[in-house]
């Protein structure tokens, strides 16, 4: 399931959008102040942040700052009363990925995040075929082979979305680490090779390979 992060400090509004993207699937944690954002960022891994520019303590605008400044690339969409030019040009330029004024259409949210999931995957569609039998849906996150769902632990999923991502591309070992484990959380070979394994026992091991011990690819 894709995780959403979202910064509102308006409670009922905040209320309002996140049960409606509940209602569409998508795994929502609401924060209403930079502090707690910050702290949800460094305990947990997200796939697209929705931030209120204009909320207590640093804005969105410095919270984004803070994680381009350490390559934290989390697509990103702005939601904000401001709308001049410089009000985009600053957060297009400290890497936005979209911008939304308030007030929106609950739709017109849904959908700008949708085409960010699909970027994200780099596909069109909802539904990744990885082979003739098995199937990725991106949006819920279900990995299905011959219409059976296999289970996979959070740690898999993490690091089944990030390959197919970079399908066909070799993902190196500290991208790996860096998004698939927490900033709190101690990463390992041994762990990881765990996880590899137990994807490769679904897909089929030349599915994913090892390239000179550098990262791993999953040949889609």
């Amino acid at each position: 399931m894709i995780k959403i992060l979202y910064l509102e400090d308006d409670i009922s509004l905040s209320d309002t959008i996140t049960e409606f993207l509940q209602e569409n699937d998508f795994n929502v944690t609401s924060t209403y102040n930079a502090l707690d954002t910050l702290d949800e960022l460094y305990n947990k891994n997200f796939d697209i942040l929705v931030l209120d520019v204009n909320v207590p303590g640093i804005n969105g605008f410095e919270i984004l700052k803070k994680l381009r400044d350490a390559d934290i690339l989390i697509p990103t969409i702005f939601t904000t009363t401001f709308n001049s030019i410089e009000d985009l040009d600053k957060g297009y330029s400290l890497g936005a990925d979209d911008y939304l004024k308030k007030p929106f259409a609950l739709k017109e949210l849904l959908h700008r995040i949708n085409a960010i999931c699909r970027r994200s995957f780099n596909t069109y569609n909802s539904i990744i075929n990885i082979t003739q039998d098995i199937t990725f849906d991106i949006k819920t996150g279900k990995l299905i082979q011959n219409s059976k769902e296999k289970k996979l632990t959070q740690k898999e999923l993490e690091l089944l979305k990030l390959l197919i991502k970079n399908k066909n591309l070799l993902v190196d070992l500290n991208t790996i680490y860096e998004a698939v484990w927490t900033a709190n959380e101690t990463s390992n070979d041994a762990s990881l090779r765990i996880y590899i394994n137990n994807l490769r026992k679904i897909l089929g091991k030349e599915r994913i390979i090892n390239i000179k011990k550098q990262g791993y690819m999953l040949l889609v």
